[in-house]
């Protein structure tokens, strides 16, 4: 894909964000907050089974930290445990697929803060 395709598939998962919802059910829950710009997220996951079998978010913020916020929810639908704790930052960027500027990196890793905040203490 070349970055304007990339660019339409942000604006895309931020008009139309997938799993955007507060689950009530959930095994474990994450956090990201941005006290730069105000951004906040709240990632919540539902396992079985050392799989995550749901994943869902809710906040508030700018395009970039909530279109991360749905693509790394489908992405983690069906993740085992040990999987998703192996995702990286550099995972994230591929997910969205620009170049991010310096001012925007906190912004794109908010997801990713989320999920670290919600599994660091399961066992893989």
């Amino acid at each position: 894909m070349d970055e304007e395709l990339y660019k339409e598939n942000i604006l895309d998962h931020y008009s139309h964000p997938r799993n955007k919802k507060k689950m009530g059910d959930f095994t474990i829950k994450g956090d990201g907050i941005n006290a730069n710009c105000g951004d906040e997220l709240m990632l919540y996951l539902k396992t079985a089974n050392r799989k995550i079998t749901e994943a869902s978010f809710e906040g508030v913020g700018c395009a970039i930290s909530l279109a991360g916020a749905s693509m790394l929810t489908e992405k983690l639908i069906g993740l085992s445990i040990s999987s998703a704790k192996m995702l990286s930052p550099g995972d994230m960027y591929t997910m969205l697929g620009i170049k991010i500027s310096p001012s925007r990196t906190n912004c794109a890793l908010l997801a990713y803060e989320a999920l670290s905040n919600a599994i660091k203490h399961i066992n893989a």
